[in-house]
């Protein structure tokens, strides 16, 4: 059983900058994408960026592209989402997300994952 725990979450400024770390307690085998969520109050919880271990491939959602970077590093144990430029509306609770065998028409859906973290907390104003 995979245990994802995010941190790196706060309070910033619109403008500024944070990065929040996903470490998995182990690898996922086989189809396997770690992605980044977020949930606002309210609304649904939204894919922000989906890594794929298997094949490399980055998917960013519209709001993210060109603003948030995921990336994986100490052999895909921990996922980082760069987050600059950060907007008011980026305001959500962040969660980590990995599955194995994610179909590709799941990726961007909550869905399509197996495991999650307990979420970090994000707040722009």
């Amino acid at each position: 059983h995979v245990q994802l725990v995010e941190s790196g979450g706060g309070s910033v400024q619109a403008g500024g900058s944070l990065r929040l770390s996903c470490v998995a307690s182990e690898d996922t085998k086989g189809g396997r994408c770690m992605a980044w969520f977020r949930q606002a109050p309210g609304k649904q919880r939204e894919a922000v960026a989906v890594r794929s271990l298997d094949y490399g491939y980055a998917i960013y959602t519209d709001f993210a592209q060109g603003r948030f970077t995921a990336s994986p590093v100490d052999n895909w144990k921990t996922l980082y989402l760069q987050k600059d430029s950060l907007r008011s509306d980026d305001t959500a609770m962040y969660y980590c997300a990995a599955g194995s065998r994610v179909p590709d028409s799941k990726r961007l859906r909550a869905d399509g994952y197996q495991y999650w973290g307990q979420g970090t907390q994000v707040t722009v104003s």
